[in-house]
């Protein structure tokens, strides 16, 4: 059963499940679809074309679905999708995607944490696990792999890309690419080490562990060249999950990824 507010206003061409809450002075736009066990707190919004899984939250002064603030955009049909168990805290904005990406859709994955203030643009590809702390500002068409966070008041340029597990810290200019499992820090943000106690937590062994931690080594600190790097790596680590998701990363950047640490002279 449904408990909806009767100062809520939800358009009858919302779609809802069951056990949905919606609190007083919400709105529900056309062309939705809420999960079961969604919650729309006071003062939130969802605009139309989202699509939201079960368990999520919207807390109040949050916006789902506006248009994209791109010029590019035509009024085309685009989406928000959001999986399942999302928390969407107070005053964060999600917005659609459009057709000039060639990919018409905003995604959130399951389990994800966008809190206060944070804002995801338009054709953002958000993964599971995620956390953006407060004030992150994601540029259109960032993507942020399984389990990455970002660091309060951060900010990604355009196409810019964190790989799973990576840890961003707060106030970092995210120019280059984060590859994955790594810690990004400092101003311009660089290479850091291994994200040793965010893996350890997450079930990986100091076996696993220490194999990143060797393949980065080699890439930012052997005196080769990223190609170089990664042709030695493919030629001389045993091929694993972790080995291959760093390689095909960098492989794919477009942006090319963070350096290793500055010298002070």
């Amino acid at each position: 059963m449904n408990k909806i507010h009767p100062l809520a206003y939800v358009s009858p061409g919302a779609k809802l499940g069951d056990n949905i809450e919606v609190g007083p002075f919400a709105f529900i736009d056309d062309c939705t679809e809420i999960g079961d066990g969604c919650r729309i707190l006071n003062n939130a919004t969802v605009f139309n074309h989202v699509r939201m899984g079960k368990g999520c939250t919207v807390f109040p002064g949050a916006v789902v679905g506006a248009i994209p603030q791109d010029l590019k955009f035509e009024g085309e049909e685009s989406w928000v999708e959001i999986g399942d168990r999302v928390n969407i805290r107070e005053c964060a904005t999600i917005n659609r995607g459009t057709k000039a990406s060639g990919k018409g859709v905003t995604r959130i994955g399951s389990d994800t944490l966008v809190m206060s203030y944070a804002h995801v643009a338009h054709d953002c590809q958000i993964g599971s696990h995620c956390i953006l702390v407060s004030y992150v500002g994601l540029a259109g068409e960032t993507d942020v792999e399984d389990w990455g966070i970002m660091g309060g008041k951060s900010g990604s340029h355009q196409f810019s890309r964190v790989g799973q597990h990576a840890f961003v810290a707060a106030c970092s200019k995210l120019t280059k690419d984060v590859p994955p499992y790594v810690l990004a820090g400092r101003d311009p943000l660089v290479y850091e080490g291994v994200n040793r106690v965010g893996l350890l937590r997450r079930g990986f062994t100091e076996e696993q562990v220490n194999e990143i931690k060797d393949i980065y080594d080699t890439i930012y600190f052997k005196g080769m060249n990223v190609s170089q790097a990664l042709e030695y790596i493919e030629a001389n680590f045993p091929e694993t999950e972790r080995r291959d998701a760093i390689i095909g990363f960098i492989r794919g950047s477009k942006r090319g990824i963070i350096s290793k640490p500055r010298i002070k002279g």
